[in-house]
C-alpha cells in the first residue's frame, strides 16, 4: 500500500510539471501588440528612444524596462535540495519553482538561470556580467565553502543586490523562529547555549545571524560529520567554520549537547538522539530543519522533554523554517528602493517583522489555506505560514525603511505608509479600492449583526473588525458553539466579551422579538405560535428584527442558503418607510480596475423602471468607493438593431433615465463588448453619451447579470465585494455561500458607512 501510495505521488509530481504544457513558466507580454502601431513602438523605430535615455542615464533602465523589478535565480546546481550536485539541467525544476514562489507571494518577474561552471571564481564572473539584464540576484543550491566565494565576488563587483538564499533566507526565518521560541520559554539569546549541527552555507549563516541577534559567540558549538569545531582542527576546516572553533577537549555531539538551551539542526537524520535531548535544559528549543527527515523527530522529543519547543523543515509539522517566508519580501523591498546591497539592517528588519508578525492574530487568508491547525502563536506557532497575506506589507517594508536609513536606496520612498498599503493592495486586492469606505466607516461607530454567528468566517470578519474598525459585531448563535470554534480558530475574541451575542436557544428579548414580528406580519397570515417557531430557528429574521428595533444598524447574512430565502425575511420587516430591494450589485475588481455588475439577485426579469432603480441606485454606491461611474445598459440589441425583449427594456429604461436627469453617465442598450471597447463602440454608434470605458453593466435579467459576475470571478480571476443589497438604506446585505472572512469584514465596512436612506 505504502509502495502504491509513493509511486501514484511521485506520477502526480510528474504529470504536475509535465501538463498541460511542460514547466512552470512562461513570459507574457505586458504592453499591447495588436497592430503595426504598437509594434512600431516596441521595436524598430520606437525602442531606440528608450534606448538613447537609457545610453544617457544607465538609471532609465528602471523606468523604460522591466529590470527594477526583475530577479535571475541563477545556480551550477551542486548543492540541490536534499539531492546533492545533481549538476545544472537537472536543477531547473527547482529554480522554476523557485521563479513561481517569486512571482506569487511578491508578483517579482524572475528568470532562472542553471549554469554548467563547478569553478566558483569563474562562476562569479558569468553572473556579475549579467548585471545590467537584473535588479537582483538570487543566487541558489550552490555547495559550500564555492557559495561564500561566489557571493563574496558578487557583492564586490556588483552594484545590484546579490543574495544566496540557501544562507541568509534561511538564517533569517531560523532567526525570526528563535526569537520567538525564547520568548516562549522565558530565555535570552546572550544567555543561551547553543549547539549546532552542519557546517554548510546555510547552519554558518544561521549561526552568523544568531550572533547578530546576541547569541555569544562563546557559548555556541559548532559540530559537523566529523564532530566538533574545534582549535586547531584541521579535517575538512575553512575560514567559516574556524570562526566558531571552541578551544575544548570535548569532540562529539554527546558530549557537548549537556546544558544545552538550544539545538540547531542543518546535517541529517536522526543525529540528535532522545537520550541527548534529556540532558538539555528545561523547555529545550530544538530547531530540526534537516529535509525529508528532522535531525529528531518531533514526537521523539517530545518522549523525553514534554515542553521541548520544536521546529523543523517539514510542512507537515507546525513551525516550519521555510525560505519562502523570507526571500520574496526582502526582495520586493530591495527592489522597490533601487537598493545595490541587502546589507545586515535590512536582513535584521526582515527577522524583526517576520516574529511580530506570528506574534499577532492570524490572518482569515491564512487560517484557510491551513485549516484544521492552530494558528495561534506559542510553541507550536512560532513563525507565520507563507500564505499569511500581511508579509509583503509588513516584511516589504521594514527592509525598504532599513535600506533607506542605512543609505543603500538609489530611490527612496518618501510616503511608507503609502508604500505598505499598496503592498496590501496588491495580496487583499479589495484593499485600495475599499480604502475610501474603510475611510467613511470610521467617521463613526454601527452595531452590525450577523446572522450566521457560528460560522468560522463570520468569527474571523469579527475579530478583523475588532482589530481595524470602529464597528461592533453582534453575532446570532449558540454561545458555548460560538466560543468553541473562536478558539479552535486561533481567535483571542470570545462571547460577551469582545462581542454581543444573541441565542436563539435562550435570549431574554426572545418574547419581544416573536411579538415584534407577529405585530408586523399578523395580517400577513403569521400567527403568534409561527412567529414563535420563526425567532426560535431564523437567524434571518432576527437580525432583521434587531435592525428594525434599532438593536442593530445593519445586517450581514447569507453565508449558507438561497439568497431569495433570505432576502423573503429582509424584505417582509426592513422593506419599509419608502425602503425597497433595488438590486444587488457586485464589484469585481480585476488586474485594471473594478467593474460593477447589476442586478445579479433580487428581480430576475425586472421593468424598465426597475432596472433604472438599479441604475441609479448602482451609480450612488459605485461613488462611495471614490469610482465616477460610467453605465452601460446592456442587452444583446445593440442600439437599435435588434427587436428583442431585453432591447425594448433596455430602450425604455433610457427613456426613464433621461426623464430623471440623473448626474451620472449611461448609455445604452449595447453589448457588453460595446461597453468595455471605447474604439468599437464609437465605429457602432459615434457620438455616444458613454465616454471611455463602462465600469456599471446593468442588465436586463439575472440570468445575464449573475452568469457574467460568476465568469469573471471563476475564469478571468475577479474578486467580488458584495453583493450589495442597493434601496434597504444600509440596513442589510445579502451575502452568498462563496463568500471569504476577507469578504465579509469588506461587507461589514460597507454595513458601517452611514449613507443616504435610500442607498
Amino acid at each position: 500500500m505504502e509502495d502504491r501510495r509513493q509511486d501514484s505521488a511521485r506520477q502526480s509530481a510528474l504529470d504536475y510539471h509535465e501538463f498541460p504544457r511542460p514547466g512552470k513558466l512562461e513570459v507574457r507580454a505586458t504592453k499591447p501588440l495588436a497592430n503595426g502601431r504598437d509594434l512600431s513602438r516596441a521595436y524598430s523605430p520606437g525602442v531606440a528612444e528608450a534606448c538613447l535615455e537609457i545610453k544617457d542615464d544607465p538609471a532609465n533602465a528602471s523606468r523604460y524596462t522591466a529590470r527594477a523589478n526583475l530577479v535571475a535565480v541563477v545556480t551550477n546546481g551542486t548543492a540541490v535540495l536534499g539531492l546533492g550536485n545533481i549538476g545544472a539541467a537537472a536543477s531547473k525544476p527547482v529554480m522554476e519553482g523557485k521563479a513561481v514562489l517569486f512571482k506569487k507571494f511578491a508578483n517579482i518577474d524572475c528568470f532562472d538561470i542553471e549554469i554548467n561552471e563547478s569553478d566558483p571564481e569563474k562562476l562569479a564572473d558569468i553572473v556579475c556580467a549579467l548585471e545590467p539584464t537584473f535588479g537582483a540576484i538570487n543566487l541558489e543550491d550552490i555547495k559550500a565553502p564555492d557559495c561564500f566565494v561566489v557571493e563574496r565576488l558578487c557583492r564586490e563587483r556588483m552594484n545590484i543586490p546579490a543574495f544566496h538564499d540557501d544562507q541568509h533566507g534561511t538564517a533569517i526565518v531560523v532567526g525570526a523562529a528563535a526569537t520567538n521560541a525564547l520568548r516562549v520559554a522565558g530565555k535570552r539569546f546572550e544567555d543561551i547555549k547553543l549547539v549546532s549541527t552542519g557546517g554548510g552555507a546555510a547552519g554558518i549563516a544561521c549561526l552568523e545571524m544568531l550572533v547578530k541577534l546576541g547569541v555569544k559567540r562563546e557559548n555556541i558549538w559548532l559540530c559537523d560529520i566529523h564532530g566538533l569545531v574545534y582549535s586547531d582542527r584541521a579535517e575538512d576546516m575553512n575560514p567559516q567554520k574556524a570562526a566558531f572553533a571552541q578551544s575544548s577537549d570535548l569532540r562529539s555531539l554527546d558530549q557537548v549537547i549537556e546544558g544545552a538551551d538550544m539545538f540547531l539542526g542543518l546535517s541529517g537524520p536522526g543525529v540528535l538522539k532522545p537520550e541527548m535531548v534529556a540532558r538539555m535544559t528545561g523547555a529545550p528549543i530544538i530547531f530540526a530543519l534537516a529535509n525529508p527527515t528532522p535531525e529528531i523527530l518531533p514526537d521523539d522529543a517530545r518522549v523525553v522533554a514534554p515542553d521541548a519547543i520544536i521546529a523543523t523543515g517539514r510542512s507537515d509539522f507546525p513551525n516550519q523554517v521555510n525560505n519562502v517566508l523570507c526571500f520574496p519580501f526582502i526582495f520586493r523591498g530591495a527592489l522597490d528602493v533601487g537598493a545595490t546591497t541587502i546589507n545586515d539592517e535590512m536582513e535584521i528588519a526582515c527577522v524583526e517583522g517576520i516574529a511580530a508578525l506570528a506574534r499577532t492574530t492570524t490572518a482569515a487568508e491564512a487560517a484557510a489555506a491551513y485549516r484544521g491547525e492552530t494558528l495561534t502563536f506559542g510553541p507550536e506557532y512560532l513563525i507565520p505560514k507563507p500564505f499569511d497575506p500581511r508579509l509583503i506589507g509588513i516584511v516589504s517594508t521594514a527592509v525598504a525603511r532599513a535600506a533607506m536609513e542605512t543609505g543603500v536606496a538609489t530611490r527612496p520612498i518618501e510616503d511608507l505608509d503609502a508604500y505598505k498599503r499598496k503592498l496590501d493592495g496588491s495580496v487583499f486586492r479589495s484593499a485600495l479600492i475599499m480604502r475610501p469606505v474603510f475611510e467613511a466607516a470610521a467617521t463613526t461607530a454601527r452595531n452590525i449583526v450577523f446572522a450566521e454567528g457560528e460560522d468560522e468566517r463570520v468569527l474571523r470578519a469579527a475579530n478583523a473588525m475588532i482589530e481595524e474598525t470602529t464597528d461592533v459585531p453582534i453575532l446570532i448563535g449558540r454561545p458555548e458553539v460560538i466560543e468553541m470554534r473562536a478558539e479552535r480558530a486561533g481567535l483571542p475574541i470570545r462571547p460577551d466579551k469582545d462581542f454581543q451575542i444573541v441565542n436563539p436557544e435562550n435570549d431574554p428579548r426572545y418574547r419581544d422579538y416573536w411579538e415584534t414580528y407577529h405585530h408586523l406580519m399578523a395580517r400577513r397570515g403569521v400567527s403568534p405560535d409561527i412567529a414563535r417557531a420563526i425567532m426560535r430557528t431564523n437567524t434571518t429574521a432576527i437580525g432583521s428584527v434587531m435592525v428594525h428595533q434599532g438593536e442593530a444598524d445593519s445586517l450581514i447574512c447569507g453565508t449558507f442558503g438561497q439568497y431569495s430565502w433570505h432576502l423573503q425575511y429582509v424584505q417582509q420587516i426592513l422593506a419599509r418607510g419608502g425602503l425597497h430591494p433595488v438590486g444587488a450589485l457586485s464589484m469585481i475588481i480585476l488586474e485594471d480596475g473594478p467593474l460593477f455588475i447589476a442586478d445579479t439577485q433580487v428581480h430576475h426579469d425586472p421593468s424598465p423602471h426597475e432596472v433604472m432603480e438599479a441604475a441609479i441606485g448602482a451609480a450612488r454606491h459605485v461613488r462611495r468607493f471614490g469610482v465616477t461611474p460610467r453605465v452601460a445598459l446592456c442587452s444583446h440589441s445593440q442600439f437599435g438593431n435588434l427587436d428583442t425583449p431585453g432591447g425594448r427594456k433596455m430602450r425604455e429604461t433610457m427613456d426613464l433615465l433621461t426623464g430623471h436627469e440623473v448626474d451620472f453617465m449611461f448609455d445604452g442598450e449595447m453589448q457588453v463588448d460595446s461597453a468595455l471597447d471605447p474604439e468599437l463602440r464609437d465605429r457602432i454608434f459615434p457620438g455616444s453619451a458613454l465616454e471611455g470605458t463602462a465600469n456599471v453593466l446593468i442588465f436586463a435579467g439575472s440570468d445575464a447579470a449573475s452568469g457574467v459576475r460568476n465568469a469573471l470571478k471563476m475564469r478571468a480571476g475577479g474578486l467580488e465585494v458584495g453583493p450589495i443589497l442597493m434601496g434597504m438604506g444600509n440596513r442589510a446585505h445579502i451575502v452568498t455561500p462563496s463568500i471569504t472572512a476577507r469578504g465579509l469584514l469588506n461587507m461589514s465596512a460597507l454595513a458601517g458607512t452611514p449613507v443616504t436612506h435610500y442607498s
